[in-house]
This record gives structure tokens, C-alpha cells and sequence, in this order.
């Protein structure tokens, strides 16, 4: 990775990705020549945000940048009022992220990802509205969330493919989805995942297809190539954050999230045996 920038561009559990590598390439402990650049990508915390839409850190000694940058359901998103604080959001579903066009000739490694955010509570609360064709989605094959999303991931995938040749030195991947363990309830209706032993659903993967149809779809016949971790996550239902997160409510439990160092330290071991 001398002189190489590699793009983790997705929602959190694309960010849990970007700091389990982060963890791996530091060994965990504070670096002190570690920049960030974060300011070289337009990654600076708005005013009266909680924090910024990315981070972006450079490693002087062999000049390899990682970053990540926030983007829940790989769509631009533009204000339908730009005067109105509360305005809803025009959700393109046939458009990359605008961070994405923009800074595509600095990356290297491209990792994308999208899934959990794919809901009407998640949209109604973000106040999205599907479009397609710079236009209200009127087209009833899309109009369902499943399908939104699937066709999304395809246009996503699409857009990267045909960016390849302008870009050869580009190596580009679609992370499939990472698996919920929630038993007897959801996040906020009592769901938990209170096993602490490993593997015991299961210690094999036995299957030739990826687990995310849309994913393992989507990058079918192009050049843009598939982190198939959905299978061997799926296995790990002790791995995730449970109970034990220093910020949790009492009675809610993460079973979406992994602990760190955790299971996504195996994605990006699987990444650089790629690369």
C-alpha cells in the first residue's frame, strides 16, 4: 500500500471496518506521526454536528491514506429546500454520492457497503424521498424498500465498473451485508444476543453463493469485485457488542455492531488477501 489510498465508503458498519484497519495497522496505540487529513476530502465536523461525515489519516513513513466516508444507503442526497432546516431530501437512487464522484481519481481501494438503513422508519426519520431520473420514483418495481435497495446496489456497482478503465489502478469492492443477531425481539422491542460462545451455531460454511443475493448479483459480470463476509459472520452471533457498550440503555443490547477487535478484523484480512 506505499503511496495508496484506500476508501472505506458506507454506513457504520463500513466505519466499524475503517477502525478495526485502523486498530490493525497501528497495533491499537496512539501514533503520534499518524496525519489527519481529513480537511484534503472536505471531512470536518459542521457546525452543531456530533461529528464529521469521514476521517482520513496518512501514514508519512510509507504515504498510505485510509479513510471513511459516511454514506448509509450509497445514494447523493440533495435538499429539496435549502432554506428550510427541516426540508426532506431527495434520495437518488441511480446516483453515486457526490464525495464519491468527486474523489474517485485519489482512491486505490474502493470498499462499499450498504444495508441496515434500508427501512421506512430509517427513511421516514431521515426524511428521504426515492428518486429516480432527478425525479420522484413513480416506477413500482422500486418502490418497495427491498427493491430500492437492490436496485441502488446494481446502479452503485454499475457507475464503479464503468469509472475502471479511466481509473486501472483502481481496485474496487462490494462488501456484502453484515448479519443481525437479534433473538426474541428487535433492537428496541427486547431483542437480544447474550451467547458468549464462539461458533456455536455452526463452524462451517457450506454454500457456493454468497448469503447476499444482491450483492453477489449486482457485481456479477463487472470488474468490481465482492468482500463475501455475510456467511462467515453469520457464525459469529457472540461477536457482537450485546450489553456491554459503555453508552447502552438499560435492557437494549447491540446485536448489529461488533466488538473490537472483532470479526471485521477478518474482513480485512480477507480484503488484503485480495488485494
Amino acid at each position: 500500500m506505499q503511496d495508496r489510498t484506500l476508501a472505506f465508503i458506507g454506513d457504520s458498519l463500513g466505519r466499524q471496518q475503517f477502525q478495526s484497519l485502523m486498530c490493525m495497522v497501528t497495533g491499537g496505540k496512539e501514533r503520534p506521526d499518524v496525519e489527519d487529513v481529513g480537511k484534503e476530502y472536505g471531512l470536518v465536523k459542521p457546525r452543531g454536528a456530533i461529528r464529521p461525515n469521514g476521517w482520513a489519516y496518512r501514514f508519512p513513513s510509507t504515504n498510505t491514506t485510509i479513510l471513511y466516508y459516511w454514506s448509509a444507503c450509497l445514494c447523493d442526497l440533495d435538499p429539496l429546500n435549502i432554506t428550510n432546516p427541516a426540508t426532506e431530501y431527495a434520495m437518488h437512487l441511480d446516483r453515486p454520492p457526490a464525495f464519491l464522484r468527486q474523489y474517485l481519481h485519489k482512491f486505490d481501494v474502493l470498499v462499499l457497503n450498504t444495508g441496515h438503513h434500508w427501512n421506512r422508519g430509517k427513511l421516514k426519520a431521515n426524511r428521504w424521498v426515492m428518486h429516480v431520473g432527478g425525479m420522484p420514483n413513480t416506477n413500482r418495481k422500486i418502490a418497495d424498500i427491498a427493491g430500492a435497495k437492490n436496485f441502488t446496489i446494481h446502479s452503485i456497482v454499475s457507475w464503479v465498473n464503468s469509472q475502471l478503465p479511466e481509473h486501472p489502478r483502481l481496485k474496487a469492492f462490494y462488501r456484502s451485508i453484515s448479519p443481525r443477531h437479534f433473538v426474541n425481539g428487535d433492537w428496541n422491542t427486547g431483542g437480544s444476543c447474550d451467547n458468549t460462545t464462539p461458533m456455536s451455531i455452526g463452524k462451517e460454511v457450506l454454500q457456493d453463493e454468497s448469503g447476499d443475493y444482491s450483492a453477489g448479483s449486482a457485481v456479477k459480470g463487472t470488474g468490481v469485485k465482492l468482500l463475501d463476509i455475510t456467511a462467515l459472520s453469520q457464525v459469529r452471533d457472540e461477536g457482537h457488542i450485546s450489553q456491554y457498550s459503555i453508552t447502552a440503555s438499560r435492557g437494549v443490547q447491540d446485536c448489529l455492531h461488533w466488538c473490537l477487535p472483532g470479526v471485521p478484523d477478518t474482513w480485512n484480512e480477507i480484503l488484503f488477501a485480495q488485494l
